[in-house]
């Protein structure tokens, strides 16, 4: 229901929001539904942190932006009302939360049923929080760290780090070391957690062959782009094993939305098992331990450890160096293998390197994040 807000107050403050001509201003120009961070435009004030005005129908709030409406606090979600601030109705633009908000500048995004430009109000706190989004019919669970020192005003990046077969986000976050990374380096980490704690690849290796871990992982994202400041030209994905699997398996298939990855443990399959077309030339920095059993450095044929009937076969850990080498064009001989193991293709298609990072005699193990890292946020989509 839409109400209307208190006369005097309403004609208080659009009067006084106005500019000299009382024209109303577009969106475009003044920034419409940007957060207050550095005053509003030109016939706007600042309510509910949001520079907008008060209203009392929808015919004042057409002008501004296509849709917009005069809504009143009391119609609102709880999460998108103003507690501190619960008086008038104001202009706002509502959404779904997979409509754009497109024909404003800057771009918005939709939180809570409605358009903001800037960074979203959190309800997330600092350190780690549980959380849901839906995925068709099925509730996926995720833990997602904000690290001790996010503000919300400025975009920063974000990692999601996939566990391996068995395992779960807590065990992932006390060993992959990204955790530990993301308070130093102040970015967001996530950690999805996998239906039959795996991942859905292909062929590969939950015992529900419908799970859909690509919708999930999108999903997350979007949902998480939602709840915080999250750079979308600086989403990352790691993980080990299985969960470097899932990494690998979202280079190939969301490249529109990863900027780069960092599977530990795992390799590209052959094509005709699990197919690898990237949209664009992605980055890639994969860590390999020489007698891994889980994932045999040398390739062939294997069956995953969680008694799945089913045979991968892998590629292998050079096989997969020079394969992702091939999809991002890179020519030349790749670099000599440094005092970490790890050897690099620089010369790639816009800009990307493809490394390999071999342990001699490593068996199944968790790459360093910090070298992982170091590749990732130097780059970003392009």
């Amino acid at each position: 229901m839409r109400l209307r807000a208190s006369g005097l107050f309403t004609i208080l403050l659009v009067f006084g929001c106005r500019g000299n001509s009382g024209d109303p201003q577009t969106g475009s120009e003044t920034h419409f539904l940007s957060r207050c961070l550095d005053g509003c435009g030109e016939g706007f004030a600042c309510l509910c942190g949001v520079c907008t005005r008060a209203c009392s129908s929808n015919d004042e709030c057409s002008a501004l932006a296509p849709g917009a409406e005069c809504v009143a606090t009391a119609s609102r979600p709880a999460e998108a009302a103003c507690a501190d601030q619960p008086g008038p109705a104001f202009c706002d633009l509502p959404c779904s939360a997979v409509a754009s908000c497109g024909g404003l500048s800057p771009p918005q995004f939709c939180q809570s049923g409605y358009c903001r430009s800037g960074c979203p109000v959190t309800s997330l706190l600092p350190g780690d929080n549980n959380g849901t989004v839906q995925v068709g019919d099925t509730t996926r669970s995720y833990v997602v760290r904000l690290p001790a020192n996010y503000t919300g005003t400025s975009a920063v990046p974000l990692v999601l780090d996939f566990h391996p077969i068995a395992g779960s986000p807590s065990a992932e976050a006390n060993t992959s070391g990204y955790r530990e990374l993301a308070e130093q380096q102040g970015f967001i980490v996530a950690w999805p957690q996998g239906i039959d704690d795996a991942w859905n690849i292909g062929p590969c290796c939950t015992t529900s062959r419908t799970v859909d871990d690509m919708g999930f992982s999108r999903a997350l994202v979007q949902r998480l782009e939602q709840d915080a400041c999250i750079d979308p030209k600086r989403v990352y994905a790691t993980g080990f094993s299985m969960g470097g699997g899932m990494a690998l398996y979202l280079g190939c298939n969301a490249a529109d939305v990863f900027a780069a990855i960092a599977p530990s443990g795992f390799d590209l399959a052959v094509d005709s098992e699990i197919p690898c077309q990237p949209v664009r030339p992605v980055t890639e920095i994969s860590f390999r331990g020489t007698a891994d059993l889980v994932v045999p450095y040398a390739g062939g044929a294997t069956q995953p450890p969680n008694g799945l009937n089913v045979t991968v076969t892998f590629l292998g850990a050079v096989g997969t160096f020079q394969r992702w080498a091939e999809l991002d064009q890179c020519t030349g001989s790749p670099s000599a293998a440094d005092a970490n193991g790890c050897s690099t293709y620089d010369n790639c298609q816009g800009g990307t390197q493809v490394t390999l990072c071999t342990a001699q005699g490593g068996g199944a193990a968790w790459g360093s994040a910090a070298i992982g890292w170091s590749v990732l946020q130097a780059h970003p989509m392009p």
